[in-house]
Protein backbone atom coordinates (compact mmCIF):
# COMPACT_ATOMS: atom_id res chain seq x y z
CA UNK A 1 0.00 0.00 0.00
CA UNK A 2 1.12 3.57 -0.66
CA UNK A 3 1.44 5.81 2.43
CA UNK A 4 -0.05 9.30 2.52
CA UNK A 5 0.48 12.39 4.67
CA UNK A 6 -3.08 13.73 4.57
CA UNK A 7 -6.57 12.80 3.36
CA UNK A 8 -5.66 13.24 -0.29
CA UNK A 9 -2.05 14.32 0.02
CA UNK A 10 -0.57 12.35 -2.85
CA UNK A 11 -0.28 14.96 -5.59
CA UNK A 12 2.27 13.93 -8.22
CA UNK A 13 2.77 10.75 -10.20
CA UNK A 14 6.03 10.84 -12.18
CA UNK A 15 6.59 8.23 -14.87
CA UNK A 16 9.59 6.86 -16.64
CA UNK A 17 8.97 6.57 -20.39
CA UNK A 18 10.75 3.63 -22.09
CA UNK A 19 9.55 0.30 -20.75
CA UNK A 20 7.00 1.98 -18.49
CA UNK A 21 4.52 3.77 -20.74
CA UNK A 22 5.81 2.55 -24.09
CA UNK A 23 7.01 -0.90 -25.12
CA UNK A 24 10.34 0.18 -26.57
CA UNK A 25 12.80 -2.28 -25.01
CA UNK A 26 13.24 -4.34 -28.20
CA UNK A 27 13.92 -1.22 -30.27
CA UNK A 28 16.46 0.16 -27.80
CA UNK A 29 18.36 -3.14 -27.69
CA UNK A 30 18.32 -3.49 -31.48
CA UNK A 31 19.50 0.08 -32.05
CA UNK A 32 22.30 -0.32 -29.53
CA UNK A 33 23.47 -3.48 -31.33
CA UNK A 34 23.39 -1.67 -34.67
CA UNK A 35 25.23 1.37 -33.29
CA UNK A 36 27.90 -0.75 -31.63
CA UNK A 37 28.44 -2.68 -34.85
CA UNK A 38 28.57 0.51 -36.94
CA UNK A 39 31.39 2.06 -34.92
CA UNK A 40 33.26 -1.24 -34.65
CA UNK A 41 33.08 -1.56 -30.88
CA UNK A 42 33.27 -4.83 -28.99
CA UNK A 43 29.80 -6.43 -29.01
CA UNK A 44 27.59 -6.59 -25.94
CA UNK A 45 24.86 -9.17 -25.40
CA UNK A 46 21.14 -8.53 -24.96
CA UNK A 47 21.29 -8.88 -21.18
CA UNK A 48 24.06 -6.28 -20.93
CA UNK A 49 22.09 -3.87 -23.10
CA UNK A 50 18.82 -4.35 -21.19
CA UNK A 51 20.72 -3.70 -17.98
CA UNK A 52 21.55 -0.09 -18.92
CA UNK A 53 18.06 0.85 -20.16
CA UNK A 54 16.88 3.79 -18.10
CA UNK A 55 20.22 5.58 -18.10
CA UNK A 56 21.07 8.52 -20.30
CA UNK A 57 23.07 7.56 -23.40
CA UNK A 58 26.35 8.91 -22.03
CA UNK A 59 26.09 7.09 -18.70
CA UNK A 60 24.91 3.95 -20.49
CA UNK A 61 28.04 4.11 -22.65
CA UNK A 62 30.22 4.49 -19.56
CA UNK A 63 28.59 1.40 -18.04
CA UNK A 64 28.99 -0.67 -21.20
CA UNK A 65 32.51 0.54 -22.02
CA UNK A 66 34.33 1.71 -18.87
CA UNK A 67 37.12 4.11 -19.66
CA UNK A 68 35.79 5.01 -23.10
CA UNK A 69 37.10 8.33 -24.38
CA UNK A 70 35.06 11.30 -25.57
CA UNK A 71 35.36 10.39 -29.24
CA UNK A 72 34.01 6.90 -28.59
CA UNK A 73 31.13 8.28 -26.52
CA UNK A 74 30.28 10.83 -29.18
CA UNK A 75 30.35 8.27 -31.97
CA UNK A 76 28.22 5.71 -30.14
CA UNK A 77 25.72 8.35 -29.03
CA UNK A 78 25.41 9.69 -32.57
CA UNK A 79 25.02 6.24 -34.10
CA UNK A 80 22.44 5.11 -31.51
CA UNK A 81 20.30 8.22 -31.85
CA UNK A 82 20.51 8.04 -35.63
CA UNK A 83 19.18 4.48 -35.61
CA UNK A 84 16.54 5.07 -32.95
CA UNK A 85 15.20 8.37 -34.26
CA UNK A 86 15.65 7.97 -38.01
CA UNK A 87 16.55 4.54 -39.33
CA UNK A 88 15.09 1.72 -37.27
CA UNK A 89 11.44 0.72 -37.67
CA UNK A 90 11.02 -1.71 -34.77
CA UNK A 91 7.53 -0.93 -33.37
CA UNK A 92 7.29 0.94 -30.06
CA UNK A 93 3.60 0.71 -29.13
CA UNK A 94 2.09 2.17 -26.02
CA UNK A 95 1.32 -0.44 -23.42
CA UNK A 96 -2.38 -1.25 -23.83
CA UNK A 97 -3.49 0.45 -20.62
CA UNK A 98 -1.11 3.42 -20.68
CA UNK A 99 -3.45 6.13 -21.96
CA UNK A 100 -6.43 4.92 -19.92
CA UNK A 101 -4.30 4.99 -16.78
CA UNK A 102 -3.07 8.52 -17.46
CA UNK A 103 -6.62 9.67 -18.19
CA UNK A 104 -7.92 8.16 -14.96
CA UNK A 105 -5.19 9.79 -12.88
CA UNK A 106 -5.64 13.17 -14.59
CA UNK A 107 -9.40 13.04 -13.98
CA UNK A 108 -8.73 12.37 -10.32
CA UNK A 109 -6.63 15.53 -10.12
CA UNK A 110 -3.11 14.15 -9.98
CA UNK A 111 -0.24 16.12 -11.45
CA UNK A 112 1.51 13.92 -14.02
CA UNK A 113 5.12 14.13 -15.16
CA UNK A 114 7.83 12.27 -17.07
CA UNK A 115 11.45 11.77 -15.99
CA UNK A 116 13.34 9.87 -18.68
CA UNK A 117 16.78 8.91 -19.86
CA UNK A 118 15.77 9.96 -23.39
CA UNK A 119 17.03 13.13 -25.00
CA UNK A 120 14.70 16.13 -25.23
CA UNK A 121 14.37 15.60 -28.96
CA UNK A 122 13.58 11.92 -28.46
CA UNK A 123 10.98 12.55 -25.79
CA UNK A 124 9.27 15.38 -27.68
CA UNK A 125 8.97 13.19 -30.77
CA UNK A 126 7.66 10.30 -28.69
CA UNK A 127 5.08 12.51 -26.97
CA UNK A 128 3.86 13.78 -30.33
CA UNK A 129 3.68 10.37 -31.99
CA UNK A 130 1.99 8.73 -28.99
CA UNK A 131 -0.48 11.56 -28.45
CA UNK A 132 0.23 11.55 -24.71
CA UNK A 133 1.84 14.99 -24.43
CA UNK A 134 -1.31 16.70 -23.20
CA UNK A 135 -1.48 14.58 -20.08
CA UNK A 136 1.76 15.83 -18.55
CA UNK A 137 2.25 18.91 -16.41
CA UNK A 138 6.05 18.70 -16.72
CA UNK A 139 8.71 16.57 -18.38
CA UNK A 140 12.45 16.32 -17.90
CA UNK A 141 15.18 14.46 -19.80
CA UNK A 142 18.72 13.25 -19.27
CA UNK A 143 20.25 15.97 -21.43
CA UNK A 144 18.77 18.62 -19.11
CA UNK A 145 19.75 17.08 -15.75
CA UNK A 146 22.09 14.29 -14.67
CA UNK A 147 21.07 10.78 -15.65
CA UNK A 148 19.29 8.47 -13.26
CA UNK A 149 19.91 7.24 -10.62
CA UNK A 150 21.08 10.77 -9.75
CA UNK A 151 18.10 12.54 -8.13
CA UNK A 152 18.35 15.69 -10.27
CA UNK A 153 15.49 14.99 -12.66
CA UNK A 154 13.00 14.08 -9.96
CA UNK A 155 14.13 16.93 -7.71
CA UNK A 156 13.53 19.31 -10.62
CA UNK A 157 9.98 18.03 -11.07
CA UNK A 158 9.19 18.40 -7.38
CA UNK A 159 10.48 21.95 -7.33
CA UNK A 160 8.86 22.97 -10.60
CA UNK A 161 5.44 21.62 -9.63
CA UNK A 162 5.64 22.69 -5.98
CA UNK A 163 5.17 19.18 -4.57
CA UNK A 164 6.65 17.87 -1.33
CA UNK A 165 8.63 14.66 -1.79
CA UNK A 166 6.21 12.91 0.63
CA UNK A 167 3.35 13.62 -1.76
CA UNK A 168 4.91 12.11 -4.88
CA UNK A 169 5.34 8.68 -6.42
CA UNK A 170 7.84 7.62 -9.08
CA UNK A 171 6.70 4.85 -11.44
CA UNK A 172 9.29 3.01 -13.51
CA UNK A 173 10.45 -0.31 -14.90
CA UNK A 174 14.14 -0.03 -14.03
CA UNK A 175 16.17 -0.08 -10.85
CA UNK A 176 17.53 3.35 -11.83
CA UNK A 177 14.04 4.87 -11.53
CA UNK A 178 13.59 3.44 -8.06
CA UNK A 179 17.08 4.34 -6.86
CA UNK A 180 16.49 7.92 -8.02
CA UNK A 181 13.27 8.00 -6.01
CA UNK A 182 14.84 6.38 -2.97
CA UNK A 183 17.65 8.93 -2.86
CA UNK A 184 14.99 11.65 -2.36
CA UNK A 185 12.84 9.47 -0.09
CA UNK A 186 10.10 9.50 -2.73
CA UNK A 187 8.01 6.36 -2.95
CA UNK A 188 8.78 4.17 -5.94
CA UNK A 189 6.43 1.83 -7.78
CA UNK A 190 8.09 -0.79 -9.96
CA UNK A 191 6.50 -1.91 -13.22
CA UNK A 192 7.46 -5.51 -13.97
CA UNK A 193 6.73 -5.49 -17.72
CA UNK A 194 9.86 -3.55 -18.72
CA UNK A 195 13.65 -3.72 -18.55
CA UNK A 196 14.44 -5.10 -15.07
CA UNK A 197 13.07 -8.12 -13.26
CA UNK A 198 11.07 -8.26 -10.04
CA UNK A 199 14.04 -9.12 -7.85
CA UNK A 200 16.08 -6.19 -9.07
CA UNK A 201 13.16 -3.79 -8.64
CA UNK A 202 12.68 -4.98 -5.07
CA UNK A 203 16.37 -4.59 -4.28
CA UNK A 204 16.21 -1.03 -5.62
CA UNK A 205 13.57 -0.16 -3.03
CA UNK A 206 10.17 -0.49 -4.70
CA UNK A 207 7.38 0.33 -2.24
CA UNK A 208 5.03 -1.65 -4.50
CA UNK A 209 5.17 -3.67 -7.69
CA UNK A 210 2.60 -3.77 -10.49
CA UNK A 211 2.43 -6.04 -13.51
CA UNK A 212 0.39 -3.59 -15.61
CA UNK A 213 -0.33 0.13 -15.48
CA UNK A 214 -4.04 -0.52 -14.93
CA UNK A 215 -3.09 -1.66 -11.41
CA UNK A 216 -1.75 1.79 -10.54
CA UNK A 217 -4.92 3.90 -9.99
CA UNK A 218 -6.40 1.49 -7.42
CA UNK A 219 -3.05 1.41 -5.62
CA UNK A 220 -3.17 5.19 -5.23
CA UNK A 221 -6.73 5.40 -3.88
CA UNK A 222 -6.71 7.02 -0.40
CA UNK A 223 -8.49 4.07 1.18
CA UNK A 224 -5.82 1.72 -0.22
CA UNK A 225 -2.93 3.78 1.15
CA UNK A 226 -1.58 3.13 4.62
CA UNK A 227 -1.97 6.00 7.09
Amino acid sequence: MIPRTGPDALALVAFDWDGTLIDSIARIVRCLHLAIDEIGAEPRNDAQLRDIIGLGVRQATEELYPGADEVFMRDLTRAYRDYYLERDTTPTPLYPDAEATLRTLAERGFLLAVATGKSRRGLDEALEVSGLGGYFDATVTADEHPSKPHPGMLAHLLERLGVDRRDAVMVGDSAYDLLMARSLRVLGVGVTQGAHDVHRLRRAGAAALIDALSELPPLLEPERRAT
